[in-house]
């Protein structure tokens, strides 16, 4: 415990000295979320970068929310505390298959959830987050044939929601939503008859059947914090509990295992540690480096998303 608070105190002054600003996703351990300045999803974290006075950006989360957050702040260094922090939907969906979908489906309307690489982004026409995508998806005008990339699931979801037969789904998963079987759900609800099921759009449709509310990370955060009940069955990544438990913590919150780990927690955002934090504040590596043409043209689809009132 001392050798961790100590830690802690090296990260701090490091960030003094830096100037930096300490972003957590939500999926992040929570000695991270403890030292963080902000807590978020991917997007609300590189916007409320725009606006803090200082230098440097140290991303804790996945890889692309880094190249995220340097899109957005193209003249701060943007660093994060382990390079191969990646993403299972980023990993399902290289940018030379999109590439090929572009020159053969010019008329296509492409829209990239947040969870894609830099590159893909800069190939997109419109990106989309968990919280907007029925929005974005619903701007479009319903005679263009529409590409969904990456999750299968929030794709599904949103044409659903939204009705459109013309929407074409890359087959991407999120390697800890897709695998929420919906039978655990089905066990938990009989041991827990009176908790409201949670669930967020990448899960399957046979979970989202039983939810009781479907939405991003931080919609699921807003909505269990206040609602009248008082527990909850969560299906997403756990580590939105210390979020939950901050925000409520008179309530009770039980966590769903997946099919991969018989847990619920992912591989990739755990790779951050207290100790990477310190180290990527004190070389400034790994950072993240984009070529100028690419910011330009991921940021256009990332700026027609931020327009839609």
């Amino acid at each position: 415990m001392l050798a961790a608070v100590s830690i802690a105190e090296e990260i701090l002054d490091l960030k003094r000295q830096r100037r930096a600003i300490l972003l957590a996703h939500h999926y992040q351990r929570p000695e991270v979320q403890e030292l963080a300045d902000v807590i978020g999803d991917s997007l609300e974290l590189s916007r409320k970068a725009r606006n803090f006075q200082g230098d440097v950006i140290a991303f804790c989360g996945v890889w692309f929310m880094g190249e995220t957050a340097k899109v957005l702040n193209p003249d701060r260094i943007v660093v994060a505390p382990d390079r191969e922090a990646s993403c299972s939907l980023v990993e399902t969906c290289p940018v030379e298959p999109v590439r090929a979908f572009r020159r053969e489906h010019p008329d296509h309307v492409i829209v990239s959830y947040i969870n894609t690489s830099v590159e893909v982004k800069a190939e997109s026409d419109i990106l989309c987050t968990s919280r907007n995508a029925v929005q974005v998806v619903n701007s479009i005008p319903p005679e263009k044939p529409i590409l969904f990339l990456p999750d299968r699931n929030l794709g599904n979801y949103v044409k659903r929601q939204t009705g459109r037969a013309n929407m074409e789904i890359w087959q991407g998963a999120c390697m800890v939503h897709a695998t929420f079987p919906a039978r655990r759900v089905a066990e938990a609800r009989l041991e827990h008859p009176e908790a409201k099921v949670v669930a967020h759009p990448e899960c399957p449709e046979s979970v989202l059947a039983m939810a009781d509310f479907i939405g991003s990370t931080s919609a699921i955060i807003e909505w269990c914090a206040a609602s009248d009940a008082g527990e909850f069955i969560v299906m997403t990544e756990s580590g939105v509990n210390f979020s939950l438990q901050r925000l409520a913590p008179h309530k009770r919150f039980f966590y769903v295992p997946n099919e991969n780990c018989n847990c619920s927690e992912c591989p990739y955002m755990r790779l951050n540690t207290l100790e990477k934090l310190r180290d990527c504040l004190q070389r400034l590596e790994p950072r993240v480096e984009i070529p100028e043409e690419i910011m330009r043209r991921a940021l256009a689809p990332l700026e027609r998303m931020l327009a839609l009132k």
